[in-house]
Protein backbone atom coordinates (compact mmCIF):
# COMPACT_ATOMS: atom_id res chain seq x y z
CA UNK A 1 0.00 0.00 0.00
CA UNK A 2 1.70 3.20 -1.16
CA UNK A 3 1.31 6.11 0.90
CA UNK A 4 0.62 9.55 -0.02
CA UNK A 5 4.34 11.42 0.12
CA UNK A 6 3.03 14.97 -1.83
CA UNK A 7 1.98 17.48 0.61
CA UNK A 8 -1.53 19.15 0.15
CA UNK A 9 -1.56 22.67 -1.15
CA UNK A 10 -3.04 25.77 1.47
CA UNK A 11 -5.76 27.79 0.65
CA UNK A 12 -4.41 31.44 -0.16
CA UNK A 13 -6.72 34.55 -0.72
CA UNK A 14 -6.56 36.50 -3.50
CA UNK A 15 -6.19 40.36 -2.50
CA UNK A 16 -5.30 41.32 -5.65
CA UNK A 17 -8.74 42.75 -6.27
CA UNK A 18 -9.50 44.41 -3.00
CA UNK A 19 -6.07 46.27 -3.43
CA UNK A 20 -7.43 47.27 -7.16
CA UNK A 21 -10.22 49.33 -5.57
CA UNK A 22 -8.81 50.82 -2.70
CA UNK A 23 -5.92 52.40 -4.87
CA UNK A 24 -9.08 53.46 -7.08
CA UNK A 25 -11.16 55.39 -4.07
CA UNK A 26 -7.84 56.61 -3.12
CA UNK A 27 -7.46 58.23 -6.74
CA UNK A 28 -11.09 59.04 -6.26
CA UNK A 29 -10.98 61.28 -3.43
CA UNK A 30 -7.49 62.75 -4.43
CA UNK A 31 -9.15 64.54 -7.55
CA UNK A 32 -12.27 65.24 -5.65
CA UNK A 33 -10.11 67.18 -3.21
CA UNK A 34 -8.06 68.53 -6.02
CA UNK A 35 -11.56 70.31 -7.35
CA UNK A 36 -12.41 72.10 -4.12
CA UNK A 37 -8.64 73.53 -3.45
CA UNK A 38 -8.97 74.76 -7.45
CA UNK A 39 -12.80 75.83 -6.27
CA UNK A 40 -11.86 78.24 -3.57
CA UNK A 41 -8.43 79.81 -4.84
CA UNK A 42 -10.54 82.69 -6.05
CA UNK A 43 -11.11 85.43 -4.24
CA UNK A 44 -15.39 85.69 -4.81
CA UNK A 45 -17.78 87.93 -3.40
CA UNK A 46 -21.01 86.05 -2.86
CA UNK A 47 -24.01 88.21 -3.24
CA UNK A 48 -26.37 88.80 0.07
CA UNK A 49 -30.12 87.35 -0.37
CA UNK A 50 -33.05 87.31 2.79
CA UNK A 51 -33.79 83.68 3.74
CA UNK A 52 -36.14 82.28 1.78
CA UNK A 53 -39.97 81.07 3.05
CA UNK A 54 -41.65 78.77 1.44
CA UNK A 55 -44.76 80.47 -0.68
CA UNK A 56 -47.71 78.34 1.06
CA UNK A 57 -47.33 77.04 4.89
CA UNK A 58 -49.63 74.12 6.31
CA UNK A 59 -52.83 75.52 7.45
CA UNK A 60 -53.77 75.57 10.89
CA UNK A 61 -56.22 72.57 12.02
CA UNK A 62 -59.82 73.37 12.28
CA UNK A 63 -61.09 73.10 15.28
CA UNK A 64 -64.73 72.32 16.36
CA UNK A 65 -66.26 72.21 19.48
CA UNK A 66 -68.72 70.35 20.31
CA UNK A 67 -71.17 71.49 23.15
CA UNK A 68 -72.74 69.26 26.32
CA UNK A 69 -76.41 69.71 23.88
CA UNK A 70 -74.55 68.61 20.91
CA UNK A 71 -74.14 71.83 19.12
CA UNK A 72 -71.23 71.93 17.00
CA UNK A 73 -69.60 75.43 16.58
CA UNK A 74 -66.17 75.88 13.86
CA UNK A 75 -64.22 79.70 14.57
CA UNK A 76 -66.63 80.30 17.03
CA UNK A 77 -70.09 80.15 14.37
CA UNK A 78 -72.51 77.70 15.13
CA UNK A 79 -73.10 75.49 12.48
CA UNK A 80 -75.52 72.63 11.63
CA UNK A 81 -74.38 69.13 10.25
CA UNK A 82 -74.88 69.48 6.71
CA UNK A 83 -73.05 73.41 6.91
CA UNK A 84 -69.82 71.58 8.37
CA UNK A 85 -69.65 68.83 6.00
CA UNK A 86 -69.74 71.61 3.37
CA UNK A 87 -67.34 73.63 5.40
CA UNK A 88 -64.88 70.28 5.57
CA UNK A 89 -65.20 69.75 1.92
CA UNK A 90 -64.45 73.32 1.22
CA UNK A 91 -61.50 73.08 3.57
CA UNK A 92 -60.13 69.94 1.89
CA UNK A 93 -60.55 71.41 -1.38
CA UNK A 94 -58.09 74.34 -0.34
CA UNK A 95 -55.42 71.54 1.42
CA UNK A 96 -55.55 68.38 0.51
CA UNK A 97 -54.10 67.37 3.93
CA UNK A 98 -56.22 69.41 6.45
CA UNK A 99 -56.31 68.78 9.99
CA UNK A 100 -58.78 68.93 12.06
CA UNK A 101 -59.14 68.78 16.06
CA UNK A 102 -62.63 67.73 17.58
CA UNK A 103 -63.13 69.57 21.07
CA UNK A 104 -65.82 67.93 23.11
CA UNK A 105 -67.23 68.57 25.97
CA UNK A 106 -66.49 65.71 29.20
CA UNK A 107 -69.74 65.56 29.73
CA UNK A 108 -71.42 65.03 26.50
CA UNK A 109 -72.56 61.94 24.95
CA UNK A 110 -69.72 60.23 22.39
CA UNK A 111 -72.52 60.17 20.09
CA UNK A 112 -72.23 63.66 19.31
CA UNK A 113 -68.29 63.23 18.32
CA UNK A 114 -68.56 60.14 15.84
CA UNK A 115 -71.38 62.10 14.35
CA UNK A 116 -68.57 64.66 13.66
CA UNK A 117 -66.00 62.03 12.54
CA UNK A 118 -68.31 60.44 10.71
CA UNK A 119 -68.99 64.06 8.71
CA UNK A 120 -64.85 64.59 8.91
CA UNK A 121 -65.15 60.69 7.35
CA UNK A 122 -67.82 61.72 4.38
CA UNK A 123 -65.72 64.86 3.90
CA UNK A 124 -62.59 62.64 3.23
CA UNK A 125 -60.74 64.08 5.94
CA UNK A 126 -58.39 61.81 7.37
CA UNK A 127 -56.38 63.46 9.62
CA UNK A 128 -58.39 64.46 12.83
CA UNK A 129 -58.19 64.11 15.81
CA UNK A 130 -59.70 64.56 19.80
CA UNK A 131 -58.47 67.10 21.87
CA UNK A 132 -58.08 65.65 26.16
CA UNK A 133 -56.74 67.61 29.22
CA UNK A 134 -54.11 65.92 30.23
CA UNK A 135 -54.76 64.63 34.21
CA UNK A 136 -51.70 65.53 36.17
CA UNK A 137 -49.83 62.54 38.14
CA UNK A 138 -51.14 61.62 41.58
CA UNK A 139 -54.81 62.90 40.52
CA UNK A 140 -57.66 60.43 39.98
CA UNK A 141 -59.79 61.21 36.51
Amino acid sequence: MPLRTESLEEPQLNLTPMIDIVFLLIIFFMVGTRFSEIEQQYDIELPSANAVEPMSSRPDALILNVARTGEVTISGKLVSMEELQTQLESARAAYAEQAVLIRGDGEGTYQQIVDVMDICHKAQIHSFSLAFQPVATGETP
